[in-house]
């Protein structure tokens, strides 16, 4: 008797620790327990640690709670300005609900991924290219936007959403290229007439202050003359101030003294008119002077030089 009483506690025993290894699971920190009992969620949600279920009626799903890094495959497309683009992402997100990931979606990760792809596809057609090189964190908020809205449906959370990198065609990047250099020399135009401009108004002070006394430009003159010698050159620019040739322009020019441009021109005698007049009959612009002096010397009879003389021979 004794020894069937042994025997069925033996039995009992190896059954119990049959049993307690079959439905013993171990839930870690990181994860959280869904239990399905005969295909139905059953209660809440199991916590981190150790925990039993019914071996062949209860099925433990574990899930995740800690914050997955997806990168997102590169998509091309098309911007609002008609420029073709090739973009990469990256996603950050965590499960917030561990019954809703089981339950509401077959594979969350596979979804969040899919969802991603094309919410960045439909950012990059709704963006500019200079808001896709420049504006990267608008966009990021956006295509976070557009992802977290039916990823909450699936106890999912987004966490943060990064676009990586934008490749763009080498004709565009030369393009841009042209573009930028050419901003780079307008903006260097700019600052050399700036500085030109206040270098002149610094040239018309000292310009000013040499002018009030005269020894300031001869000493400029010889400072300009050491500093061109120190050079050690085999030719010396000495320059010559202005003023001085236009001090002997004016000497050159006498008061009162009758420039070319002043005295008119007499036509030759053999020289008609288109009306049958001569040429020689008609002298305008002609000093009262000079007339009197041309009508003497036509006749023959008075000499020039001596009007009181008496007249000369004609001709046999």
């Amino acid at each position: 008797m004794l020894d069937e009483l042994l025997a069925t506690a033996a039995v009992v025993g190896t059954a119990g620790v049959v049993y307690i290894a079959a439905a013993a699971r171990v839930v870690k920190q990181y994860e959280r327990g869904v239990v399905l009992r005969l295909g139905r969620l059953r209660g809440g949600i199991r916590p981190p640690g150790f925990t039993m279920i019914i071996p062949g009626v209860d099925r433990l799903r574990k899930v995740n709670m800690q914050i997955v890094t997806m990168p997102v495959p590169a998509q091309d497309g098309i911007t609002r300005d008609n420029v073709t683009v090739r973009v990469d992402a990256v996603i950050y997100f965590k499960v917030v609900d561990a019954a809703d990931a089981v339950i509401q979606v077959e594979d969350y990760r596979f979804a969040v991924s899919q969802m991603a792809q094309t919410s960045l596809r439909s950012i990059i057609g709704k963006s500019d290219l200079d808001d896709l090189l420049s504006n990267r964190e608008k966009l990021n908020q956006g295509l976070e936007l557009m992802i977290d809205s039916p990823a909450m449906g699936w106890g999912v959370q987004i966490d943060r959403v990064e676009i990586k990198d934008v490749s763009l065609p080498e004709t565009m990047k030369r393009s841009m290229a042209r573009q930028a250099e050419a901003d780079r020399e307008r903006r260097a135009r700019i600052i050399n007439a700036d500085a030109e401009l206040q270098a002149s108004k610094k040239l018309a002070e000292a310009a000013g202050v040499m002018s009030e006394q005269p020894a300031a430009l001869q000493l400029r003159l010889l400072q300009t003359v050491v500093a061109v010698a120190a050079e050690k050159n085999s030719t010396l620019v000495l320059p010559f101030p202005v003023e001085l040739l236009r001090f002997l322009e004016r000497a050159q020019t006498q008061p009162g003294a009758p420039t070319v441009e002043q005295i008119p021109a007499r036509p030759r005698p053999d020289e008609h008119r288109g009306d049958g007049h001569r040429d020689d009959e008609f002298v305008l612009d002609e000093p009262k002077d000079a007339k009197f002096r041309r009508d003497e010397a036509e006749d023959d009879e008075f000499p020039l030089d001596n009007p009181g003389a008496s007249p000369l021979p004609g001709p046999d």
